[in-house]
């Protein structure tokens, strides 16, 4: 029967419809050839799927199957005599990922050359279907040939600085899969957390999965053996392959606090709970570290049948093999200039290891740097060196994955959806030469595609959706069609529209296209002696469901839109809701009554602009640990001296204020901190001075500076004096310049 069936339905012909069809239709990504022709096809409970033999087949048959059943209701025939949609093999389609699909008033047709084209028309059927239960459905008459432009269509998810469940990872596998994202790249670890089971090393997770938060709380999570594999089989059934990363030589703090034999100093050594890049590597000159390296590699590998493996290879600072007498007799013995010679050393011999095991390397564009040859696959990320990365990796020959122009981590405002549909990734990244266009024009065939990573430094189960859709959509589009134009933005614009009630059924918590989901701020009235708590929203349905006691905020706390009035100081919590779904972790605002607030404060030196105003010193709003939270005042290459006008004489048992230390970050302590008090502001009484050393081994901190006197001290003024360090440790990088002074709120109480 499946033969005669083929043959007729493709005999039928599609009667052109109009453009208003063409219209409904609204498939992301969109085919490179549709006809959209008049009339449909009725599906109901009597059609049956007709499928090649082999059990990839069958998969494909099974999945369409539960598909059509979730989204319509209609459960399909399993009858040996059902018919209606046939899946077929049909070696005359050019391309692995190709396919054609065909939907007559009589049938429907999918066709390809391979199993990986069957499914992804399988895919892009489902987006024929209506979002509706009923004992019927229509599918639009429409005939389809489409292939993608770029073979490699990826998402990146750290799960290393935050860790995400299971269940997230398979929703979001669903999710790359119906936009026809073929490569999950799983980036398992990072300084901050080792992320797989190894067996041969137990520590790595039984150590290196979990970090001491700020708070004293215990942070971390890990995938066993069986999770990898059942993630890596959940994403092949659906055409995705799985590319996992492990990090080396840098971003290894957590493995190393598990075994630091495997660092230079050999010293005991914590999982960090902060971000940056630290100095502690993998040492290049311990031939364990290799043996270590390759050993988790042969226990990873067998995991992951993809042909790639990545290994990081960014940001690995050389302080330690420059003070190891290893790596520096190991420089010597290999006749290396220096340590980025060294750094060649490490990635020449990962990469000669992992083809030995039929893996192609893919690393950061940083392996470039002496390192890779030209089998390696270079993932390009440092966009603001312009062309440079990108020619120097096609004219060595490498394959190339664009990364930079699609982080997701990008504030949406900023990385817009627009902004990443026009991003053409075979053009030169900033203004280029001829000779720029002509080397991208000769080497197109080596850019394999694009990658957007989802970095978790400020990223987390709760907020990832938001910062992925809908912009993955436009990335698949840009990378399935190759079109960048304003004309096929524009009917991309409209295709996207229709997709937002898809998203909705699978209660994803997407973003807006080109705002930030909320915006809070807190600021006090002094007139009043109170707070208000502000929201600017992304979406107008959007809801901050808020607390003042400390407890997380639920969907039953009390809710604003736009303002609330908080009367009293306390632990303030506040996180968006929309269509019931949690949006973000809370944001937590600590208010103090401070006898400084709302009074006027003047300074010596502005602070920066880039951050919290200098105002917020006296706002009665005391900043966190993070000093993007928009509570901290700073100072770059200068000191802060703010005097505070009481507006009358005063009773003052307490000044309390806050500084920074995140050495990573270039934040560093003040060398010197007075408080001084005067009735006329004219004379001054020195209270309290504290002079301070910087330590560099000591974690990043928030450290309060605190005079108090039992007996009240009258005053009016108070001057806070706070001074950047002249000189550093020599260890410090390039010196006391380009260091910056983080003050928080000045507490007068």
């Amino acid at each position: 029967m499946f033969k005669p069936l083929l043959a007729w339905c493709l005999a039928l012909p599609i009667v052109l419809a109009s453009t208003s069809a063409m219209a409904q239709i609204s498939i992301i990504p969109k085919p490179q050839q549709m006809e959209a022709g008049e009339g449909s096809y009725r599906l109901d409970a009597q059609i049956g799927i007709d499928a090649p033999e082999g059990a990839r087949a069958a998969d494909i048959s099974a999945f369409l199957r539960e598909a059509i059943r979730t989204q319509t209701g209609i459960e399909l025939s399993r009858s040996k005599h059902a018919h209606g949609i046939v899946l077929a093999i049909d070696p005359t389609i050019k391309g692995e990922e190709a396919y054609r699909l065909s939907v007559t008033p009589s049938g429907v047709i999918i066709q390809a050359s391979s199993d990986q084209g069957l499914f992804w028309g399988v895919q892009t059927l489902r987006q024929l279907l209506p979002l509706e239960h009923a004992a019927s459905v229509q599918i639009p008459v429409v005939r389809i040939e489409d292939a993608p432009e770029f073979s490699y269509r990826g998402f990146m998810l750290d799960v290393g600085r935050h860790f995400y469940p299971v269940s997230f990872i398979k929703k979001q596998l669903d999710l790359l899969s119906y936009y026809k994202i073929n490569t999950f790249h799983w980036h398992l670890t990072e300084d901050q957390g080792w992320r797989l089971q190894i067996n041969r090393y137990p520590k790595l997770t039984e150590v290196g999965a979990w970090r001491t938060e700020a708070d004293g709380s215990r942070y971390g999570g890990y995938y066993t053996q069986a999770e990898a594999r059942d993630i890596v089989d959940y994403a092949r059934l659906r055409n995705i392959t799985v590319v996992p990363e492990i990090e080396m030589p840098g971003h290894s703090m957590a493995a190393l606090a598990s075994y630091p034999e495997y660092s230079c100093t050999q010293q005991p050594l914590t999982v960090p709970a902060t971000w940056g890049v630290f100095k502690d590597i993998y040492c290049v000159g311990n031939p364990r570290t290799f043996t270590f390296l390759q050993n988790v590699l042969d226990e990873a590998m067998p995991l992951f049948p993809s042909p790639y493996v990545h290994i990081g290879g960014d940001e690995a600072p050389k302080d330690r093999w420059k003070a190891c007498d290893a790596c520096q007799a190991l420089m010597r013995e290999q006749g290396l200039k220096d340590e980025d010679g060294l750094q060649s050393y490490f990635i020449k011999h990962m990469q000669n290891y992992l083809a030995d095991k039929g893996k192609t390397m893919i690393g950061w564009d940083e392996i470039l740097e002496g390192g890779a040859d030209k089998n390696a696959v270079v993932e390009v990320w440092r966009m603001w060196l312009g062309n440079g990365v990108m020619r120097k990796a096609l004219l060595n020959g490498n394959r190339i994955v664009m990364a930079g122009p699609f982080y997701l981590d990008a504030p949406l405002d900023v990385l817009t959806v627009e902004g990443i549909y026009h991003t053409d990734i075979t053009s030169p990244a900033s203004p280029g030469t001829p000779d720029d266009d002509q080397v991208f024009a000769e080497h197109r065939a080596q850019i394999l595609g694009g990658d957007a990573p989802l970095w978790s430094e400020r990223a987390n189960p709760y907020n990832a959706e938001s910062k992925t859709y809908p912009r993955l959509l436009a990335l698949a589009e840009n990378l399935w069609t190759g079109k960048h134009d304003a004309a096929a933005y524009a009917d991309f614009e409209q295709r996207l529209k229709p997709q937002y009630r898809w998203l909705d059924a699978q209660k994803v918590a997407y973003g807006p296209e080109d705002k930030l989901v909320a915006t809070y701020t807190v600021s006090y009235d002094a007139a009043h002696g109170h707070w208000q708590l502000q929201a600017k929203r992304g979406f107008d349905d959007l809801h901050s469901h808020y607390t003042t006691n400390g407890a997380e905020p639920t969907a039953k706390s009390p809710s604003f839109d736009d303002a609330v009035t908080i009367p009293h100081a306390g632990t303030l919590k506040v996180t968006p809701f929309r269509n019931g779904l949690r949006y973000d972790n809370a944001a937590v605002f600590t208010l103090v009554d401070n006898l400084a607030s709302g009074h006027p404060i003047t300074f010596a030196q502005p602070a920066a602009k880039e951050y919290a105003p200098s105002d917020a010193l006296v706002d009665g709003v005391v900043g966190s640990t993070d000093f993007h939270d928009g509570r901290w005042s700073a100072w770059h290459d200068s000191d802060l001296d703010a005097t505070i006008d009481l507006q009358k004489d005063t009773g003052i048992h307490t000044i309390e204020a806050g500084f920074l230390f995140e050495p990573n970050s270039r934040i560093l302590l003040p060398e010197e901190v007075t408080y001084e008090v005067s009735s006329d502001g004219q004379h001054w009484t020195k209270l309290y001075g504290n002079t301070l050393s910087i330590d560099l081994a000591a974690p990043a901190h928030k450290q309060a500076l605190r005079f108090h006197s039992e007996q009240a001290i009258t005053a009016r003024y108070i001057r806070i004096k706070a001074t950047q360090h002249k000189t550093v440790p020599a260890e410090f990088p390039d010196g006391a310049k380009n260091t910056w002074l983080f003050a928080d709120e000045v507490l007068v109480q």
